[in-house]
């Protein structure tokens, strides 16, 4: 399995205009666990994905869910 950054999260988050501290803030994890996730490499849980979404006011569908070709 390879390793994909997540540019949806990043995208969503600045056009929230949140820092990563911001964004880790809001849902109770570091800035580092936010870079990670964007740089896709950290697998976050179901409810830290939920978190985010509810934060960044975006479906889990829109934010973690591969676009299928």
């Amino acid at each position: 399995m390879k390793e994909q950054k997540n540019i949806k999260l990043k995208l969503a988050r600045t056009e929230k205009q949140l820092s990563q501290e911001q964004l880790a803030e809001a849902v109770g994890v570091t800035r580092q666990t936010i870079g990670l996730i964007e740089a896709g490499k950290y697998n976050p849980t179901i409810r830290l994905c939920i978190a985010i979404c509810q934060v960044l006011g975006v479906t889990l569908n829109e934010l973690f869910w591969e676009d299928q070709a």
